[in-house]
């Protein structure tokens, strides 16, 4: 089967194209793209058949191989801090998890400078981890 990646797709219009690995360009048709896709995004690699119609080479059951990351991901992974960057947040978040720790188990809540502190900790590694 072919490979190759996306060109271009418009999913409101229904068709797009795909750039063959060995150059040719194939006509696209939301019909032959996977169940529940309805949309492709430009250079995601896709593998698919190809038919003879009336204007050129079309592609049929396409699968899609390798998806291209959202802008949002790739703004993440770019603003990633370096490992020994988070070993200081991840230090600091055990000392405050700590101090919780204690203050739960004495039957209290923690104050709120602390819980807002461990709260900001915790968001800022859970961005960093699904980065």
């Amino acid at each position: 089967m072919p490979v190759g990646k996306v060109k271009w797709y418009d999913s409101d219009k229904g068709f797009g194209f795909l750039s063959r690995d060995d150059g040719e360009d194939v006509y696209v048709r939301a019909d032959a793209l996977p169940s529940g896709l309805t949309n492709l995004k430009p250079g995601t690699r896709v593998e698919f058949g190809i038919v003879a119609g009336r204007r050129g080479d079309q592609a049929l059951q396409v699968r899609v191989l390798e998806k291209q990351p959202s802008v949002a991901q790739q703004q993440a992974r770019a603003r990633r801090k370096r490992p020994e960057d988070m070993v200081v947040i991840v230090e600091d978040l055990i000392g405050l998890l700590d101090q919780v720790e204690g203050t739960y188990r004495a039957g209290r809540h923690p104050e709120g400078k602390t819980a807002k502190q461990t709260a900001a900790l915790l968001r800022a590694l859970a961005d960093q981890l699904s980065a």
